[in-house]
């Protein structure tokens, strides 16, 4: 495998970049990422072999999550990062040579495109996509003071995940920064009574995600992933009255 295969152009130059930075000067001490914004496919791998209705499933992206951040990123005054391509393309929250990382199905749904890719392949989506999500953020961290800084991921999550009701309106998921997990949980149920899963759905763990071991807890910043039921993000009203919530959460625990 030669250089020129490995550095072969993923995207057209009239696609949008890797990774979308908005308010890069923000004040906020809490810097926001969103793994998985986006459902686009580069034009290069056409549509991975599914339809665009699976395309809009949650299985592509997290429906939802990038709106209620980019709110959250003008309510704060935060900086935000978002990958603008899909995580069946390459997803940003798992170490390159995960299982997960170009994942062959999901929910029980196959992706025809990732089931054999060749070494190239693997390693083009590596360097035209995940690299660069990640280095914008390390570039952001480097210049802030990390003994103020603090990492907050938005996500969101499907209600039911292979037949399996998932009753949690809000999930505040950590590993290590527990602290500020606490502080925002305890915020959080003064402010709402639907129910707040505490490390539900999933926990941060350094065995399958990628973005907050390695570029919060690592510099040794709180990190903490806040997953939204999808339902509840359903049009633009509820996701701004989350906004507010989350919002108003953060502001007390920072």
């Amino acid at each position: 495998m030669t250089v020129s295969m490995i550095s072969e152009a993923l995207l057209a130059d009239d696609e949008p970049p890797a990774v979308e930075i908005v308010r890069p000067m923000g004040t906020c001490p809490i810097v926001l990422v969103c793994d998985h914004a986006s459902n686009r496919i580069p034009r290069s791998l056409g549509t991975l072999g599914l339809s665009s209705i699976q395309l809009q499933e949650h299985i592509a992206w997290d429906p939802g999550a990038a709106l209620l951040a980019r709110k959250l990123s003008a309510r704060l005054g935060a900086t935000l990062v978002l990958s603008n391509y899909s995580r069946l393309v390459i997803d940003c929250n798992r170490s390159p040579g995960h299982a997960d990382s170009i994942p062959t199905q999901s929910d029980g749904i196959a992706i025809p495109a990732n089931e054999q890719p060749t070494d190239a392949d693997v390693e083009r989506r590596r360097l035209h996509l995940f690299e660069p999500y990640h280095d914008a953020i390390a570039s952001l961290l480097s210049l802030r003071n990390p003994a103020t800084t603090r990492l907050l991921s938005i996500q969101s999550f499907t209600a039911v995940l292979a037949g399996q009701q998932r009753p949690w309106s809000i999930g505040v998921c950590y590993d290590h920064s527990k602290a500020w997990a606490r502080q925002i949980l305890r915020e959080l149920r003064l402010r709402t009574e639907d129910r707040i899963g505490d490390n539900e759905p999933y926990a941060v763990e350094e065995e399958v995600d990628y973005t907050l071991p390695v570029q919060g807890e690592r510099r040794g910043l709180p990190s903490v992933m806040l997953e939204v039921r999808q339902d509840k993000l359903r049009d633009e009203v509820a996701i701004q009255l989350w906004c507010n919530l989350i919002g108003d959460t953060l502001n007390l625990t920072t």
